[in-house]
């Protein structure tokens, strides 16, 4: 798995790259037209992933620079954050119970 991600990094990057030189020097007419809209589209894409993994990247050690990964390589970066730990998940729940158990 880990080798998929930094497979897929390298990937992302290179077509970030592509992009960036597209931008700078137009390739021919209609792929240089094709590459912006890839590239807007998966910026877009990127930007959707950041919103609906907000509250993972809160949750990691540095956000700020999960969020400039995740704009760059998107779900690569996303897969391979750590996952939130199952004591955590399971802590929650049994404290609210038992504030309703206390209660009522």
């Amino acid at each position: 798995m880990k080798t998929f991600l930094i497979v897929g990094k390298v990937l992302t990057a290179l077509f970030w790259g592509v992009v960036l030189a597209n931008l700078l020097q137009p390739f021919a007419q209609p792929f240089a037209l094709l590459l912006n809209g890839a590239g807007a589209f998966i910026l877009l894409i990127h930007a959707l992933e950041l919103w609906l993994f907000n509250k993972r990247i809160v949750g990691s050690a540095k956000p700020s620079q999960e969020r400039v990964q995740v704009m760059l390589f998107g779900v690569f970066q996303v897969l391979a954050m750590p996952a939130a730990s199952r004591e955590q998940v399971v802590v929650q729940p049994r404290e609210e119970l038992q504030l309703e158990i206390e209660n009522a």
